[in-house]
């Protein structure tokens, strides 16, 4: 009987930057959880786990370079966990096997994808109606992975009508990590974040938990321990806004005094974020729509009216995209006001996506 088939303890979890303290996880955002943007994490406050942008599988796929660059090359010290996305039992498990021979920390199972081009193909959040395929896939890759696997997922489809069925899969077959966004799928990033029902997987399910949705800032994130019980919190849109949020973290758990960053702090992480993105032959226009997704979430923290993002994104040079940022975060005075610890209400940022 192989090891991965013999009913043993869940797998020990590597620990956290400061051993004893939550846990901090980079949740999985497509186009944004890349080698660049987790190397600049680390120089800003390095998450205690990272999770890769998902791999796409099916019947003709391979393991997509430039996602396995963030897992070999990214050289930040931290873990990071291998995301899976799809619904074919045998190139699922293909897959599986292949990401074992890379130094990962675990194989994650995406269970919880809003994304209807997604759902619409039954993978992602479109997992979570069909509680039968959900066995069979956890049973699947349960014995494909010689090491930890773990799970990502929402509360459900529509309703939470299926979740206690999968929680009782969650432990059926011996997954060792659970994160919960407290959403489901047809919320997508709407709607209040049910931390009751996260705080019940929390319950129910043997391994351990991290709580996911609307983890804003790092005080939000102590508030979201409190309520859920959980061993610690996924972050993802919130870290695009503010990359000092897992610093800030630790440092509200150890009791010190918080790193409070000012406008002139932001400025230099747009330059930082313009330095990441560059790719050999990438013209500027594109880098530039690149960044506008970035700084959709930053300008959230910016003025309360939501003026920086209403000019940013009329900017098409780049030098008058960097004028506006100079004129909204370091001239004048400007920079020595703080940002917003928490977004201000009524600032959207578009697209939505990740958390």
């Amino acid at each position: 009987m192989s090891p991965a088939s013999t009913p043993t303890a869940l797998r020990p979890l590597p620990e956290p930057v400061v051993p004893g303290q939550a846990v901090s996880a980079l949740a999985p955002m497509q186009d944004v959880t890349d080698l660049p943007f987790m190397r600049l994490l680390a120089k800003y406050g390095v998450p205690d786990y990272y999770f890769t942008e998902f791999f796409r599988v099916h019947s003709h796929s391979t393991l997509e370079r430039h996602i396995l660059e963030s897992v070999t090359d990214h050289g930040t010290g931290r873990p990071v966990f291998a995301q899976l996305i799809g619904e074919e039992l045998d190139h699922m498990e293909r897959a599986a096997r292949e990401l074992q021979r890379y130094p990962i920390a675990g194989v994650d199972l995406n269970m919880g994808c809003p994304a209807p081009k997604i759902y619409k193909k039954c993978v992602g959040g479109g997992l979570l109606r069909d509680v039968a395929k959900v066995d069979a896939l956890l049973g699947r890759l349960r014995e494909s992975c010689e090491g930890r696997f773990s799970v990502k997922m929402r509360l459900g489809f529509e309703e939470p009508d299926n979740y206690d069925a999968i929680l009782g899969l969650i432990e059926k077959h011996r997954v060792d990590l659970l994160s919960v966004h407290g959403r489901t799928v047809k919320q997508m990033y709407r709607g209040e974040v049910d931390y009751n029902l996260i705080r019940h997987a929390r319950e129910r399910v043997p391994c351990p938990v991290l709580a996911n949705g609307n983890v804003t800032s790092a005080l939000r994130g102590q508030e979201v321990l409190q309520q859920t019980g959980c061993f610690g919190v996924m972050i993802g849109r919130s870290a695009i806004r503010n990359p000092w949020i897992f610093r800030q973290f630790r440092e509200l758990q150890s009791g010190q005094a918080l790193f409070l960053p000012l406008l002139r702090d932001v400025r230099q992480y747009v330059d930082d974020l313009w330095e990441a993105l560059a790719r050999p032959g990438l013209e500027d226009r594109f880098r530039l729509n690149r960044m506008k997704k970035f700084l959709n979430f930053i300008g959230q923290g910016v003025d309360p009216d939501g003026a920086f993002l209403k000019d940013m994104r009329r900017a098409t040079e780049v030098a008058a995209f960097f004028g506006v940022c100079d004129r909204y975060l370091i001239q004048g005075a400007l920079g020595a006001q703080r940002f917003a610890t928490e977004p201000f209400p009524g600032v959207e940022a578009r697209p939505n996506r990740g958390d």
